[in-house]
C-alpha cells in the first residue's frame, strides 16, 4: 500500500495547514479520501495524481466543507462511486457505507469505522494497522466536538483497534498512534476535572467556565470554545455530575454540582 497527501490550500484556525486529501493506492489501484473543497488548483493536483491509477472510488470522511464538497465534482470526472456514512450539505453520497462495510484498493481492504463524536456522520478507515482519522484525531490539535460521550467511545473504539500509524485530516502523521489516542483521552478527560473545578470555585454559567478554563484564548476562538464548554456540560450531566438549568442567556443559567452522597 502508498499513502500520497496532497495538501489542500485552506490553512485557518480550524483546518491547521489546510485539509489533508489522501491518494490510498495499491496494485495499480486507488481511491481518494477527503478530497476537500472546491479549489481548482487541489482538485487539479488531485487529478493528476490519481491519473497514474485505475481510481476505483472517491471517499470522505465526513460532510464539514473542509473534506467532503469536492467529492462529486471529481466521481463525476472519473465516472466512480462516491462514498460516505450519510449525504451532507455539498455532499450527496452514490452508496452509503456503515460500520464494518469493506472499500477494495487494489489487494488491500479499507474498513469503514463509524466514530460519531466530532460529527454523528463521522467515518474513520482502517487497513491493517494503519488508520484514517479524519477530524476524530488531528495531527497539531485537539478536536471539537458535538458529542462528547460518543467521542470518547469512538476513542475507546479506534484504540481497541491498536493501530500502530494514523493518517490525520489536519495536520502532520502520527508514528505512536497509541500514544496519540491515549494523549486525546487523557485530555478530554483533563477538561472534565477543569469544568468541574471552575464550577466547584464558582463558576455558574458557560460563559463563566469559558474565562477560567480557557485562559488567554483568542476572542475570535472564544464562541468555539462555549460551544465546547455546552458539549462537556451534556455529557456531565447525563453521568449525573451536575445540574444545568438553561436560561435564555448565559447570566440566566446555573450550573451546579450534584452532591456526592456516596461515602
Amino acid at each position: 500500500m502508498r499513502v500520497d497527501r496532497i495538501l489542500a490550500p485552506n490553512p485557518g484556525p480550524y483546518t491547521g495547514p489546510g485539509t489533508n486529501t489522501y491518494l490510498i493506492s495499491s496494485d495499480g489501484c486507488a481511491v481518494v479520501l477527503d478530497p476537500g473543497p472546491v479549489i481548482d488548483s487541489h482538485v487539479a493536483a488531485i487529478e493528476r495524481a490519481a491519473e497514474a491509477f485505475e481510481l476505483l472510488s472517491v471517499l470522505v470522511t465526513h460532510t464539514h466543507p473542509d473534506h467532503a464538497p469536492a467529492a462529486n465534482l471529481l466521481g463525476s470526472r472519473f465516472e466512480v462511486p462516491v462514498l460516505g456514512f450519510a449525504p451532507g450539505p455539498e455532499f450527496e453520497p452514490t452508496s452509503t457505507l456503515a460500520d464494518g462495510d469493506i472499500v477494495e484498493v487494489g489487494d488491500v481492504m479499507m474498513t469503514a469505522v463509524h466514530t460519531p463524536g466530532h460529527t454523528d456522520d463521522h467515518l474513520c478507515y482502517r487497513i491493517a494497522d494503519v488508520v484514517f482519522t479524519g477530524d476524530h484525531i488531528m495531527g497539531g490539535s485537539t478536536v471539537i466536538i458535538e458529542d462528547a460521550a460518543a467521542y470518547m467511545r469512538s476513542l475507546e473504539k479506534v484504540r481497541d483497534l491498536q493501530p500502530a500509524h494514523l493518517y490525520p485530516g489536519h495536520g502532520p502523521e502520527f508514528d505512536n498512534a497509541s500514544a496519540a489516542i491515549t494523549e486525546y483521552i487523557n485530555h478530554r478527560l483533563e477538561r472534565e476535572r477543569q469544568i468541574l473545578d471552575a464550577i466547584r470555585k464558582g463558576a455558574a454559567t458557560v460563559a463563566d467556565i469559558v474565562r477560567v478554563v480557557y485562559v488567554d484564548i483568542d476572542d475570535a476562538l472564544i464562541p468555539a470554545a462555549a460551544f465546547q464548554v455546552r458539549t462537556q456540560l451534556e455529557k456531565l450531566e447525563d453521568d449525573g455530575r451536575l445540574t444545568w438549568l438553561r436560561g435564555a442567556a448565559d447570566e440566566e443559567e446555573i450550573v451546579r454540582l450534584v452532591e456526592e452522597t456516596r461515602s
